[in-house]
């Protein structure tokens, strides 16, 4: 079973492939598989589920995501923004609403990606977009007019 971190490459690599040619997620998913055994491998690589249910939730969640993302990215229209970064803030997003992983830990790995596959500018405003979905989640002190100490 690959990593956590590995998973959330892979799953970005394959969201970018399904932002741009809009085909079904199982092809795009399936596509990366024959690549990852053509590539890497003379035998099946196992399955990795954690990179399935990010692409897939992501894919499935992506138009309340999006209206998530277009109310907290300031003058920025989803479309006008770079591929790789609209889909590190889709899967972050995905990661933080519908999963168990904290939102700090999310926040970081989708800065790690945009440090990888993104450039600077890509970083503080990934961080500045998921900094505001943060504060907006369900049992966040902020999202419910508290204060923070």
């Amino acid at each position: 079973m690959p990593s956590r971190r590995r998973s959330r490459h892979r799953a970005l690599q394959i969201l970018f492939q399904w932002d741009v040619t809009r085909q079904p997620v199982e092809k795009a998913i399936e596509a990366f598989y024959y690549t990852l055994y053509s590539e890497e491998s003379e035998e099946p690589l196992p399955q990795d589920l954690f990179m399935e249910q990010l692409v897939k939730g992501a894919v499935e969640k992506a138009s309340g995501i999006d209206e998530r993302l277009q109310k907290h990215s300031a003058h920025w229209r989803l479309e006008r923004m770079s591929i790789v970064d609209r889909n590190i803030l889709r899967l972050a997003v995905y990661e933080m609403l519908e999963t168990a992983t904290p939102a700090a830990v999310a926040i970081d790995e989708a800065l790690e990606l945009a440090r990888r596959f993104s450039g600077d500018d890509s970083v503080a405003f990934i961080n500045g977009v998921l900094d505001a979905v943060r504060k907006e989640l369900p049992g966040n002190p902020e999202a419910e007019g508290g204060e923070v100490a």
